[in-house]
């Protein structure tokens, strides 16, 4: 006798544990009313929109239901996987109860759950979990592309032309097991018939532990997770999700698509006459079956930002109106008396980094990153981003890795990575081959996980110049292009990027510019809104400040952390703020423009052989910091104030580098003296800043190439040292108060004239006049910038 009944189709068992959860839930959507409603139920408008043909998905919340039965909410949660098919029916049931006629027969429905507090590890997922109802958290590292699946097909007998409807597929192609006809007795050839089959959207993502979760020296876990229906295209790469559903066992199909008998034919010696040897099971057609643990996921949700952030998304297209609207009266009060804190912005900086002693311009900087510009979009379609990019150079042991991981740890979305260790694929994004459908998918790299974040990048010096210029289109235009394997796209990389390197030689030289301290390309500085340089100067007032605020640090701990506001409320205020929209005002506007052309100017003006050249993008930079400074304030204009802050912060930043103080006693060819041993009067006079120098020398080398032009046909058309000193004395005549100064300011000059002669090789000693006072040329090839 054949197991299959020809005539009725496969013999069914009853399931009574299962169909009386189904009329438990048909109850549960007919009678569960919302407490202190009006006597309406609670889902009845959601079930409403089902009769639409672009819907199919009821989103339930679990607690609804273990308020309703608390057995009928243990046994889906003991037994999901069996039940979960009459689940659907009842759910069929009530709609086309509710709305005869106005539903397709062969529509199908299905039901999501959310709010279940069954949360489990990716980790502790074993078998015993599986068929049970469970949420996993983690971060979406590949997604793939969606495809239909068949749920319920319908063959077509070849021999006879019979018509098998209802064949349930389970993760892979399932024919009848034989014809119905019971004349006709074929077993392999049938023909799927597409029109009376039933489909469902399909989509497969991989998950990977978060941090949070990850055990100490572990390697990060990943797990399948099956979307359908409603539930594809939910998340993307980056995002963290919880997901609920089960975890269910699958055939490994990668493995049982090559058959094992190749590979043992291969070994051994070639020829006709070379002896067969044991084949084992695999010679008469016999293989491992090999199971793999995936999980069904049937409700989907990216609540991880929306807890750190008090229920506000910060990426949401949402105004500041509408969350409002979401957010509690308490917490809004909260964010209102923080918004009119006169000295929020430094309240804000010192919160956020309470372990960290000083550095305040760099708080503040990475602050105003946290908050962002507006981006915008022109009239010819390309966009203007708003996010800000900071970079911190410094010596060794001054907190620059501490900022990194302070602010991965503080930011809803934020990825960290070194860049020793990271390629520009693990950046960008790299072109992977499925290991089933062999389709190419692109899994996520560090800037596609940040998208809406930050990435923080440490020893960014440290990588590859190749591996450099695959972030140059995501830190400007924002997007990573990809063509691979026949995969072409272009990726949004929306994300900040903190960086942090170190000087080459390990020390920042102040005489040097910035460019000569590290390696980065002008390409990359040019990127980077702000740069701040961190110098490990020897000053006993602040390694006094220092030590107590480290020793206080690892002596009382938690007790020396002084915050003004929690890290929650920072969250949810930046949360609130970033939905701001400022816009600037025709004041701000005529301010920012003399601002540039001031630092256009000085930068023409400097003699900085390695200034940072000021560019549009340093213009934009100003735009996006004033914009910044307004959401902190959540206004909704930028005023002149906001652009004043902008541009100090700008300018500090840019100044730090290009001013290295200028030491005149410094000479090449001699031995180092014992600074000790000067005069603390003198010395004050023979160190000067670098602008000082570069105004000094300038005048002195205009008024020797004016004298030169003057007297080039005289023989005398060069000017004696003593007599160059004497000229400029006088131009500076009325600054001089006394006679003291005048002896200081003289002494100055001369060595300005020495460093210029053997330093710069600027000045040219020529033949002729006093042993003390020689004649002075300009080199020819020198010009004036």
């Amino acid at each position: 006798m054949d197991v299959t009944d020809r005539t009725q189709g496969p013999v069914r068992v009853k399931d009574e544990l299962a169909e009386r959860c189904q009329r438990l839930f048909l109850s549960f959507l007919q009678e569960f009313e919302i407490p202190g409603g009006e006597g309406e139920a609670k889902y009845a408008p959601d079930v409403t929109e089902l009769v639409a043909p672009e819907r199919n998905t009821l989103t339930i919340s679990f607690k609804d239901i273990e308020n309703y039965n608390r057995n009928l909410a243990t046994t889906i949660q003991d037994e999901y996987y069996r039940v979960y098919p009459y689940l659907c029916k009842a759910l069929s049931t009530h709609i086309r109860n509710e709305h005869p006629g106005s539903v397709q027969e062969k529509k199908q429905f299905y039901i999501s759950f959310i709010d279940f507090m069954g949360h489990t590890k990716i980790r502790a997922l074993k078998t015993s979990k599986v068929g049970q109802l469970t949420k996993i958290s983690g971060q979406v590292v590949r997604t793939h592309p969606v495809h239909p699946e068949l749920v319920s097909g319908t063959f077509v007998c070849l021999d006879c032309q019979t018509s098998i409807p209802g064949v349930e597929q389970q993760f892979k192609y399932t024919q009848p097991a034989v014809c119905r006809n019971p004349v006709c007795a074929n077993r392999t050839k049938f023909m799927l018939d597409i029109n009376q089959s039933k489909f469902v959207d399909f989509q497969k993502v991989r998950i990977q532990e978060t941090q949070s979760e990850l055990p100490r020296g572990s390697i990060p876990r990943c797990v399948e997770v099956i979307l359908r229906a409603e539930a594809v295209e939910t998340c993307q790469a980056g995002d963290k999700v919880d997901f609920t559903g089960t975890l269910i066992v699958v055939p490994d199909v990668s493995s049982l698509a090559t058959p094992g008998v190749r590979h043992e034919q291969s070994r051994g010696p070639k020829g006709d006459n070379a002896p067969a040897g044991l084949m084992g099971l695999k010679a008469l057609g016999v293989r491992d079956l090999s199971y793999r643990m995936a999980f069904l996921g049937c409700g989907v949700e990216n609540t991880v930002q929306t807890e750190m952030t008090g229920g506000i998304d910060p990426n949401s297209e949402l105004t500041e109106e509408d969350v409002r609207a979401q957010v509690s009266e308490r917490d809004l009060l909260r964010i209102y008396e923080m918004s009119k804190d006169r000295n929020l912005y430094q309240n804000l900086a010192t919160s956020m980094f309470p372990t960290i002693h000083g550095s305040d311009e760099i708080k503040k900087g990475i602050l105003l990153m946290l908050f962002g510009g507006v981006p915008k979009k022109t009239i010819e379609g390309t966009s203007l981003r708003g996010d800000i990019n900071v970079c911190i150079v410094g010596d060794p042991s001054t907190a620059k890795s501490q900022f990194l991981k302070q602010i991965a740890e503080f930011s809803p979305r934020c990825v960290y990575t070194s860049g020793k260790a990271s390629t520009a694929a693990g950046l960008t994004a790299a072109v992977v081959k499925d290991e089933e459908s062999q389709e190419f998918v692109i899994e996520a790299g560090a800037l596609l996980l940040a998208d809406n974040g930050i990435c923080c990048i440490d020893e960014f010096d440290k990588m590859d110049v190749r591996d450099q210029v695959a972030i140059h289109e995501a830190m400007e235009q924002q997007t990573i292009s990809i063509t691979k394997a026949g995969v072409k796209a272009v990726l949004n990389a929306r994300a900040s990027i903190l960086a942090a390197a170190n000087p080459i030689g390990g020390r920042y030289d102040r005489s040097k510019s910035l460019q000569q301290n590290i390696q980065l390309s002008a390409p990359i500085m040019s990127r980077f809104d702000l740069f701040f340089v961190l110098v490990d100067e020897c000053n006993e007032v602040t390694d006094y400040a220092i030590a107590r605020r480290i020793v206080d640090l690892h002596s009382r701990q938690q007790e020396s952390v002084e915050r003004e506001y929690t890290m929650e409320e920072i969250r949810r205020y930046i949360a609130f703020a970033k939905k701001f929209q400022p816009r600037i005002t025709r004041e701000s506007q005529e301010f920012m423009v003399e601002e540039y052309k001031k630092l256009r100017q000085r930068d023409a003006n400097a003699m900085s052989k390695a200034s940072w050249r000021i560019t549009v993008r340093q213009l934009e930079s100003l735009i996006r910091l004033s914009e910044a400074m307004a959401k902190m304030v959540c206004e909704d204009e930028v005023l002149v104030g906001h652009v004043k802050e902008a541009f100090r912060l700008l300018s500090k930043s840019i100044i730090r580098v290009e001013t290295p103080d200028i030491n005149l006693e410094e000479e090449p060819e001699q031995p180092e003296q014992n600074e000790d041993q000067m005069d603390a009067e003198d010395s004050e006079h023979l160190r000067i800043t670098f602008e000082d120098y570069r105004k000094i020398s300038n005048m002195l080398i205009m008024h020797m190439r004016d004298f030169e032009e003057k007297n080039k046909d005289n023989e005398e058309g060069a000017l004696k040292k003593k007599e160059l000193v004497d000229w400029y004395i006088a131009q500076i005549e009325e600054e001089i108060e006394g006679e003291q100064e005048m002896i200081a300011r003289k002494n100055v000059t001369e060595k300005v004239i020495e460093r210029l002669v053997k330093v710069d090789n600027v000045l040219l000693e020529i033949g002729g006049g006093e042993e003390d006072s020689p004649y002075l040329v300009v080199h020819p090839n020198y010009i004036v910038e």
